[in-house]
């Protein structure tokens, strides 16, 4: 089997003697039998720590869940300073939970939740912080202040629970580089490993925004506000 990695401006072919085994086994394999200087992260090695995301054939994976092939182009996430190798430097990434107030807050209202209330963010729990959304989005690859897709996931996980008090103080942040700038492409879906989709969260912050009196800036004079229902998912 044949493996091409980029590193940094080159790409290096390398061939073992491997069939059926994870990206990840491989490029270990590839470390302690040919090139110890070649350079990856790793954690859990099950699909949960995120940290082994990289790009096979074009598209964000976990190198620990993705199947190797021969002739695969592996190459780090996009977006992000590269530190070396495969392993980029995701902290400007991260830093945006802390700008979009994506946290629970000190103060909220004693009340128990139904097996129903949960439902609603329940998948957004399950964000790992790969950054493989923030490889794929094509917003962030030009605008580099752009909230972007976990972060807002992460929003719509507290806006949505019952428990929250200040749900306001979180959509009047996300106005600036935020829901109205994303393009609802879906990239970020795509290529998520825990199917988490933060294009339709980001819908649902659009609508409690329009709830809070705020529009789309790019439709100017006619508005950007629609019905939602309770759970502040666009109804049309």
């Amino acid at each position: 089997m044949k493996i091409n990695i980029k590193r940094d401006a080159e790409v290096a072919e390398y061939e073992v003697d491997l069939e059926n085994k994870t990206l990840l086994e491989v490029l270990s394999e590839i470390k302690t039998t040919l090139d110890p200087s070649l350079t990856f992260s790793s954690g859990c090695r099950s699909s949960v720590c995120g940290s082994c995301s990289m790009i096979v054939n074009g598209k964000e994976v976990l190198a620990c869940s993705y199947h190797a092939k021969d002739g695969d182009f592996v190459e780090p996430l996009k977006n992000s300073e590269v530190i070396r190798d495969l392993v980029v430097n995701m902290d400007k990434a991260y830093s945006f939970n802390s700008k979009a107030k994506a946290w629970q807050s000190s103060t909220v209202t004693n009340i128990s939740l139904t097996q129903e209330d949960e439902k609603i963010n329940e998948i957004q729990s399950d964000c790992i912080l790969c950054g493989s959304c923030y490889s794929a989005c094509p917003v962030y690859a030009v605008n580099e202040e752009f909230l972007g897709p976990f972060s807002l996931t992460r929003v719509w996980r507290y806006v949505s629970d019952k428990r929250e008090v200040d749900t306001k103080d979180k959509i009047d942040t996300i106005q600036t580089n935020g829901v109205w700038d994303c393009t609802l492409c879906n990239e970020c879906t795509l290529v998520c490993p825990q199917d988490i989709s933060s294009k339709t969260d980001i819908e649902k912050l659009r609508a409690r925004s329009s709830m809070a009196g705020y529009m789309d800036p790019n439709f100017g004079s006619f508005g950007g506000s629609f019905l939602s229902g309770d759970d502040g998912s666009p109804s049309f």
